[in-house]
């Protein structure tokens, strides 16, 4: 699929209307600082979703609406963020409410994962409850470009075994590996 218009509709910090306008939604969730804002603008070609090499940058529900169509869902992330307890929390509350514990119909999540770093408890927390609720994810591990060429294969069979039986795709943004799979994958069936 190409795509033709992107634009940000809003930042959203507690529940909102515009979350329940029958637009289908695909969200991005991950730990602080890996990579969902660069993803998505990979995916976009277009720089939407800020980036920072701060972790904790995004802190609220960014909604970006492609070809009039769908929604890209830029959540925050997961596991570190600058700011007071209060904030984190909030931080917290926001991410659980949207994707965890609303009547929201995701067309599919996708879970981005470090793949240097590998796939960490929280990432696992996360996944166990796409599978209990039965959601459509993707498990992204981006940043392979990073990983030496001597480690690739133990960490990506470490990935690989932990989120077996889950779509996986392998991502760069830096050199653009995944980036089309993971387009057909997110814009397939309903989603066109």
């Amino acid at each position: 699929m190409k795509i033709k218009s992107a634009e940000f509709i809003k930042g959203i910090v507690s529940d909102d209307e515009r979350l329940r306008d029958d637009t289908p939604q695909v969200a991005f969730i991950g730990r602080s600082n890996v990579g969902k804002s660069s993803v998505i603008n990979t995916l976009t070609g277009r720089p939407l979703a800020r980036t920072s090499d701060t972790p904790g940058k995004t802190r609220e529900i960014n909604l970006y609406l492609i070809n009039k169509n769908f929604y890209l869902v830029d959540l925050p992330g997961y596991g570190f963020a600058k700011g007071s307890l209060e904030e984190r929390n909030n931080i917290k509350s926001l991410i659980y409410s949207y994707l965890l514990f609303s009547d929201i119909n995701h067309k599919n999540v996708v879970i981005i994962i470090d793949a240097n770093v590998g796939v960490t408890e929280s990432d696992l927390y996360f996944i166990r409850r796409m599978e209990e609720r039965g959601k459509n994810f993707i498990v992204v591990a981006n940043k392979i470009d990073k990983i030496k060429k001597s480690e690739l294969k133990t960490k990506l069979d470490k990935v690989r075994e932990a989120v077996k039986g889950h779509k996986l795709i392998l991502c760069s943004t830096k050199t653009r590996q995944g980036i089309d799979e993971l387009m057909d994958e997110i814009t397939k069936d309903e989603v066109k």
